[in-house]
């Protein structure tokens, strides 16, 4: 969806191979779901100036967090969840998404990674795969 190098964070590591991908410079910016020990891993693999957006904790809160990489390369880490937010603003997201979002995807600009996609009848298939985590990408289920 926009990015230039995707990396599956289970079985590569990630920070050396951003550094790679970006000839040393580091990712612009970073989307984090994980948290936990990728914390500092972000902060490692972030360019001079980046910026990391946390949208989740599957990993769990950090309890210990050495900021000096985060003070050094004058990055920006912001966090947002849609579950503070109250139903005015989710509102307001959804139509802004559906204004600017979605005639990208329409026309294609915005190509979404699709792992699989199951008939809603295999609704309980395509959710025990998301619970497994074994899939990089989307699960779609068909109507």
């Amino acid at each position: 969806m926009g990015a230039d190098v995707s990396i599956n964070y289970r079985t590569e590591d990630f920070v050396e191979r951003t550094k790679t991908a970006t000839n040393g410079k580091g990712a612009d910016v970073i989307v984090d779901l994980i948290a936990g020990d990728y914390v500092e891993k972000n902060y490692r693999a972030a360019a001079m100036d980046g910026r990391i957006v946390q949208i989740g904790t599957q990993n769990g809160v950090v309890k210990e967090l050495n900021l000096m990489p985060l003070l050094l390369k004058r990055l920006t880490h912001t966090g947002s969840t849609l579950r503070a937010r109250s139903v005015e603003d989710k509102a307001q997201i959804a139509a802004e998404l559906e204004l600017k979002v979605w005639p990208l995807l329409e026309r294609g600009e915005l190509k979404p990674q699709i792992f699989q996609t199951f008939p809603l009848e295999q609704a309980a298939q395509a959710h025990a795969l998301m619970e497994s985590s074994a899939h990089i990408g989307k699960i779609m289920l068909t109507l």
